[in-house]
């Protein structure tokens, strides 16, 4: 199953448009080492658009066999209390085919002008089947140049990291994009350095992207 669905993240997550609107936007990236689908929709559920569902799903797929284990598919919706256009917090219910399923709580701080964007999300988490908790740290900067009307330059960046109870390293990624968007067809280059486990083990995948919003 993990091999074939679909969510990083990520974050890719994605918040290029206003806090509190409706949208959902989809990323490809694919190499000789793997394959990564996300998606990340977020649509506002009450008149004031103070209360807003985030919704991440993502695969990862590495092409060797002796890779197979890092496989990963995650879906996360999140319920985001907007403070202000900058301040979200809410709680979220998170399954990762590897960890299983987690109850979350996330702060989200963003900062946002036409080219630049930067989004910092602090959690802490529980997971179900051991117990134990977690920190996690998730950040994104995307920055734009146009150079028509239709055509603009793209360069974007997310970083993961994760450590149970506090203390022990679990899961870390870097992921960097750098292309054109052509009448919000982004598509370009990108790489992935991941890390895994307490002794990392590290992976890293070059390739292409594709990045749409619907």
């Amino acid at each position: 199953m993990k091999k074939i669905l679909t969510i990083t993240s990520l974050l890719t997550i994605v918040f290029a448009n206003d806090l509190q609107a409706q949208f959902t936007q989809t990323e490809l990236f694919s190499g000789f080492d793997k394959t990564d689908f996300t998606l990340y929709s977020s649509y506002p559920i009450n008149e004031k658009n103070t209360l807003s569902i985030a919704t991440l799903a993502f695969f990862q797929r590495f092409n060797k066999k002796e890779n197979a284990d890092f496989d990963e598919v995650g879906v996360q919706p999140t319920l985001f209390w907007n403070i202000n256009k900058t301040i979200s917090v809410g709680p979220s219910v998170y399954y990762n085919s590897i960890s299983g399923y987690s109850g979350r709580l996330s702060a989200k701080f963003t900062l946002k002008s036409s080219r630049l964007l930067l989004v910092v999300i602090p959690t802490v988490g529980r997971y179900q089947q051991t117990k134990n908790t977690y920190a996690e740290t998730f950040a994104q900067i995307q920055f734009n140049t146009p150079i028509s009307d239709k055509i603009s330059l793209w360069l974007n960046g997310q970083f993961l990291t994760v450590w149970d109870e506090f203390r022990t390293h679990s899961r870390s990624f870097l992921q960097v994009r750098a292309g054109v968007s052509f009448n919000g067809h982004q598509f370009g280059l990108g790489v992935d350095f991941d890390e895994y486990g307490s002794n990392p083990i590290e992976k890293s995948s070059f390739g292409v992207y594709y990045r749409k919003t619907l």
